[in-house]
């Protein structure tokens, strides 16, 4: 399969929204965790979130406004900088198309149609089928406000779905679309969505944001929840040269998904095998990867998987670990879509961000954590490693 070029990037994160505020800030260290303001949050054992804090509704036409939620409208803000970002002629639309992850989207929205309900009374039935027809929700107001007409999708695999949704962009391209939109723009920063998030018993309920977020630290206690994400703009590599746009901001050259088995199989998880198998598909050895953007879970036990996996298939402290998110939290479907915008970003500018707070690394014998400054050197080629909740496990392999 021919890799594709990525030619145009979109980000709405906690910690900054455009591509130039994002970069900028996290190579800063700067976080977007805080507490909650969208809700009152006093009475729920977590408090904190990375919220992404723009009137998105005043950057677009009111007639969407209806029809949509804070996430939906986040992603549409993606997906106008993404596109514009590319500068590519979309003529009829009809070979360009979308692909996005979703994982915790529709509840804002169902839970304003519940509120609705409540408020006027009403057929119960409604509030979910507004729910579940919400999942395709951002690829369908996107591919209307774009005018693409080709192939859409929606994969839903909690953070890994960011990975899936670009590899199955990349599976369009092959089949003769020219451009498509791809990535993760999730959030479910609502009561709802809040209390359905912490039942889970991952999130940490640290009242610090410093300490709430720790992944690969004696600290860990779980993760902080985040909404936003990425959507980045895939070309064929033939059509992006023909219009002078060459390799854009690299290219995405190997995928691989996996699933773990069941609990208490005595087999082993499927992320190295996914790993593995991402580096055997894009032709690299591991020896030739520049830098890793770990899952980070922040949970003690996922962690302690992850590190090991990274010292096998590296070597201990083989490869410099990037983890961004800390200062975002973990965005659902937009988390990994994020982790590939920053991977780019990565290359393009020879530079690898920062992990941030990590005051006591636990697996330092096992894997180079960047932690507190950026780390300048020449990189060509990075992998992104996702993990979704339910035994997802992903990775793709972008280069310069």
């Amino acid at each position: 399969m021919t890799a594709p070029v990525v030619t145009g990037i979109g980000v709405v994160a906690p910690n900054g929204v455009g591509v130039a505020d994002y970069w900028a800030a996290t190579l800063r260290g700067e976080s977007g965790i805080a507490r909650i303001t969208r809700f009152d949050p006093a009475g729920y054992s977590a408090q904190l979130a990375g919220q992404v804090d723009v009137d998105a509704a005043a950057a677009l036409p009111s007639r969407l406004l209806p029809q949509t939620d804070h996430m939906t409208r986040l992603a549409l803000l993606a997906a106008d900088e993404a596109l514009a970002d590319a500068g590519a002629e979309l003529g009829d639309g009809f070979r360009a198309g979308v692909v996005t992850a979703a994982s915790g989207g529709g509840f804002e929205f169902g839970q304003r149609e519940l509120e609705n309900l409540w408020r006027r009374g009403g057929a119960y039935v409604s509030a979910y089928q507004s729910f579940a027809w919400f999942y395709p929700v951002n690829t369908g107001q996107i591919s209307i406000r774009h005018n693409l007409r080709g192939p859409g999708a929606t994969v839903v695999a909690e953070q890994a779905g960011g990975l899936d949704a670009l590899a199955k962009a990349r599976g369009q391209l092959a089949g003769g679309a020219e451009l498509m939109l791809a990535g993760g723009v999730d959030g479910s920063l609502c009561p709802w969505g809040w209390l359905c998030q912490i039942s889970s018993g991952r999130i940490s309920t640290a009242s610090e944001p410093g300490r709430a977020y720790l992944p690969f630290d004696e600290d860990a206690t779980g993760f902080v929840p985040g909404e936003g994400g990425a959507l980045l703009a895939l070309e064929d590599a033939e059509v992006a040269r023909r219009r002078g746009v060459g390799d854009g901001y690299g290219r995405i050259t190997g995928y691989a998904a996996t699933f773990d088995p069941r609990p208490g199989s005595g087999r082993e998880p499927g992320l190295r095998r996914a790993v593995e198998l991402a580096l055997a598909r894009a032709g690299t050895r591991p020896s030739e990867v520049d830098v890793v953007f770990a899952d980070a879970s922040g949970n003690p036990a996922a962690d302690r998987v992850e590190a090991h996996m990274l010292a096998e298939a590296f070597g201990p402290r083989g490869v410099p670990v990037a983890a961004p998110k800390t200062m975002t939290g973990r965005l659902l479907g937009g988390g990994a879509a994020l982790d590939v915008a920053a991977a780019l970003l990565s290359l393009r500018h020879s530079v690898v961000p920062p992990a941030v707070h990590i005051g006591r690394p636990k697996y330092s014998d096992e894997i180079d954590l960047v932690v507190g400054e950026p780390r300048e050197r020449p990189l060509s080629t990075a992998l992104v490693v996702a993990r979704g909740h339910g035994g997802f496990n992903s990775a793709l392999v972008v280069t310069k």
